[in-house]
C-alpha cells in the first residue's frame, strides 16, 4: 500500500545519500582515487538503502528514483571496479539527459509526465500551468547535463565535488522557486510544500 513519507523522511531518502557521498569524501585521507572509492562505495550502498526505505516507509519507489538509483549502482560499480571516477562523473548528466528528454516527450506527445508524478505536489494548477513547468523544467535539465559534462571534464575530482554541493545544487533550488510565480499565476494554490526533482 502507498504511504505519503513524512517530509522529514523525504528529504532523507531523496538527499541522504548524497550527503553522504559529500561527508565520506571530505573525510577520507588519501589520495584523490582513495576518496573516489571510498565516497563512491558509500554512496552505492546509501542509494540501495535509501530505496529500500522507501518501499518499506512509503510502500513504493517513485520512477525518478528508480532511474537515478539505477544509474548510480550501474556507474558507481563500474567506478570502483576500475578505479576511475570518470564513470561517477558522468552519471549526473545520464540523468539529466534522461529526465530532459522524458519530460520532452511528455511535451510533444501531449502526455502530462511531470503531472502524473508531482500532482500532488502542485495543488491546483492548470494543465497550461503543467506545459509551462514541465518545459521549464526540460531545457533546465538539459542546460545542467552541458553544464556538469563541461565541468567534469575541466576541472579536478575536488572541484566537480564542490560543483555538485555549491554550483547544482543551489541551482536547483533556484530555479524550483524562480518557477513560483508563473505557478501562482497558473492555479497553483498556496500553503503547500512544493516538490523538487530528487538530488542527481
Amino acid at each position: 500500500m502507498t504511504k505519503s513519507p513524512s517530509p522529514g523522511l523525504r528529504m532523507a531518502i531523496d538527499y541522504g545519500p548524497l550527503a553522504i557521498f559529500f561527508a565520506v569524501n571530505f573525510l577520507t585521507p588519501g589520495l584523490p582515487i582513495v576518496r573516489v572509492i571510498a565516497a563512491t562505495t558509500a554512496f552505492v550502498v546509501a542509494t540501495v538503502i535509501a530505496m529500500i526505505v522507501s518501499k518499506v516507509k512509503a510502500g513504493h519507489i517513485s520512477p525518478m528514483l528508480w532511474m537515478s538509483g539505477a544509474l548510480v549502482v550501474v556507474f558507481g560499480g563500474l567506478t570502483i571496479y576500475f578505479h576511475d571516477e570518470r564513470f561517477i562523473k558522468m552519471k549526473p548528466t545520464i540523468v539529466y539527459a534522461m529526465f530532459s528528454a522524458i519530460l520532452t516527450f511528455g511535451l510533444v506527445t501531449g502526455r502530462p509526465l511531470l503531472q502524473s508524478l508531482l500532482e500532488t505536489a502542485y495543488p491546483g494548477l492548470t494543465p497550461e500551468g503543467w506545459r509551462k513547468l514541465t518545459r521549464n523544467w526540460a531545457i533546465f535539465f538539459a542546460f545542467m547535463a552541458v553544464l556538469n559534462e563541461a565541468v567534469w571534464r575541466n576541472t579536478t575530482w575536488d572541484f566537480w565535488v564542490g560543483f555538485k554541493l555549491w554550483g547544482a545544487i543551489p541551482l536547483t533550488l533556484l530555479f524550483a522557486f524562480a518557477n513560483i510565480p508563473m505557478l501562482l499565476k497558473h492555479g497553483l494554490q498556496t500553503g503547500e510544500k512544493l516538490d523538487l526533482p530528487p538530488a542527481d
